[in-house]
């Protein structure tokens, strides 16, 4: 399974962005590939003062072009995260998109970013969003992958929850500032990757300079031995990755961690998805 990673630079509304995202993909089709991701928030800059201002529903315009572009190209499209809007609250969502270009899942980013560090990056998302409540996963002809947003992967519960439910691999469009991106960002990525033996992708903005919220970029993949496959520096750049699940399944009889744990001593709990 091929990945095209887009790390483009978020433009200061969703209609240049669309085209932005038009571009690239267009650009990225001169090489074959399965699955196309886009960052975290790339329909409006990552701020919250946008999101209520450019907050969308699941049948949007925005959306329902990118659904077309996917039908258009026969790929799957992991749309990075826009504001949603439902009901009273906005949340920070994923949708993704098949071939056909049908909807066939979203996710909610279920753990908000409120950070305030002391000479460093002050952010606080629960000031206008609303957490999610779902563990995403979806099927592909490849094998089930697995979605969380940004400042999901903190959390190792989230990420072994995934794997569980029988995630070959894990995309997360993400922002991680400069702060916590030179700090934690490949970590994290590893980290994940090597604790569930599993494929990661991280895919970010590109690094503005004159945003309110700097990007660290470095758009990203691991594999399940914890290595890096590909990082990008901070410029507007399209990565190519290939996640090969046979050898995910070798890691795994070679080294069966995931079949090691202790679960009469300890367990972790196989959540259903719930939606």
């Amino acid at each position: 399974m091929k990945l095209a990673l887009i790390q483009m630079q978020v433009k200061s509304t969703p209609e240049e962005n669309l085209a932005k995202a038009k571009t690239l993909l267009a650009k990225a089709t001169n090489e074959k590939f399965d699955i196309a991701v886009f960052p975290e928030m790339f329909a409006c800059p990552y701020d919250n003062s946008c999101f209520p201002r450019f907050a969308m529903d699941k049948d949007d315009p925005f959306l329902l072009e990118i659904g077309a572009l996917a039908k258009e190209y026969g790929i799957y499209i992991v749309a990075g995260s826009v504001p949603e809007k439902f009901k009273d609250n906005i949340y920070n969502t994923s949708f993704v998109f098949d071939p056909k270009g049908r909807r066939v899942e979203k996710h909610r980013k279920m753990h908000l970013f409120d950070i305030d560090v002391e000479g460093g990056q002050r952010f606080m998302e629960s000031d206008v969003l609303t957490p999610g409540e779902d563990f995403t996963t979806f099927d592909t002809p490849w094998g089930k992958l697995g979605l969380m947003i940004c400042y999901d992967i903190r959390f190792p519960e989230l990420a072994r929850l995934l794997a569980l439910q029988g995630a070959k691999g894990i995309i997360v469009p993400a922002a991680f500032n400069m702060t916590t991106g030179p700090a934690h960002w490949e970590l994290s990525f590893r980290a994940r990757a090597l604790d569930n033996q599993l494929y990661m992708a991280g895919v970010a903005p590109a690094r503005d300079v004159n945003a309110s919220y700097i990007s660290w970029g470095h758009t990203i993949s691991t594999d399940p031995w914890g290595r890096v496959q590909v990082q990008l520096e901070e410029k507007e750049e399209i990565a190519f990755v290939e996640w090969d699940f046979e050898y995910l399944e070798k890691v795994r009889r070679e080294l069966p961690l995931l079949n090691h744990r202790r679960t009469d001593l300890y367990s972790l709990s196989d959540i259903s998805n719930n939606k």
